[in-house]
């Protein structure tokens, strides 16, 4: 069997629905690219020739606000399709995607994904549901910021972090994001969201070592006003 048949990330993703030739035509035109944590893998306002799949490590997506400052907007890891949505629309990226730690991706060339779009219906439906889900959550982060208070943001995107990330042995995090991150995903100034995470840990929601975080009471911090 070709590596992507034999792949664990593509079963997380639309790729799980290819046929057996179609993965062995997948993987005869891949290509595999290492990127150091920090690298930029591509820009804002790109023509992408291909997509990416996320097989090991963490990219986090960013978009340049009005003052120069990137914005978090989301973070892809196993599995996690990248540029499928510049690449199905032939359109310029509207983000920046950003290696948060040493990663592992699968770039695929566009005329292939596009050829499966067109050739098996199955993978045709299981990408529009994807797009389809971007979008809801897109929607979902406007009412969030419109509606809920910063410490409820935080609250949640510790508890997002959890959920898609996983923790430690010591029951940490498994992705260590600055401050600054964790302050551009809920919107809000650095100064503030250190000052609410201060503010979770004397509640005994939170611990710390360092920029390690480990949740201390998943509920309560569900349960955060």
């Amino acid at each position: 069997m070709s590596r992507c048949e034999q792949c664990i990330a593509r079963q997380l993703n639309s790729m799980k629905t290819l046929t057996k030739e179609e993965l062995k035509e997948v993987a005869a035109c891949k290509r595999t690219i290492f990127y150091k944590k920090g690298e930029v893998i591509f820009g804002e306002n790109e023509m992408l020739s291909g997509v990416y799949c996320v097989r090991e490590g963490i990219c986090k997506m960013t978009k340049l606000s009005a003052n120069g400052k990137d914005h978090t907007v989301k973070l892809m890891g196993k599995g996690k399709l990248i540029g499928q949505r510049s690449v199905i629309s032939d359109e310029r990226t509207h983000l920046s995607a950003v290696a948060l730690n040493d990663v592992e991706l699968c770039y695929v060339p566009k005329d292939q994904i596009l050829g499966n779009i067109k050739s098996n219906q199955e993978f045709s439906f299981h990408v529009l549901q994807n797009l389809a889900q971007d979008l809801r959550e897109a929607e979902g982060d406007l009412i969030n910021m419109a509606q809920k208070s910063v410490r409820q943001r935080l609250s949640e995107a510790l508890t997002y972090v959890r959920d898609n990330f996983g923790e430690t042995a010591d029951g940490y995090l498994n992705v260590n994001l600055s401050r600054e991150d964790y302050a551009s995903i809920v919107g809000t100034a650095t100064e503030s969201a250190i000052r609410i995470l201060s503010q979770f840990k004397k509640e005994g929601l939170i611990s710390t070592a360092g920029k390690q975080i480990k949740i201390e009471k998943l509920h309560e911090l569900k349960r955060v006003e």
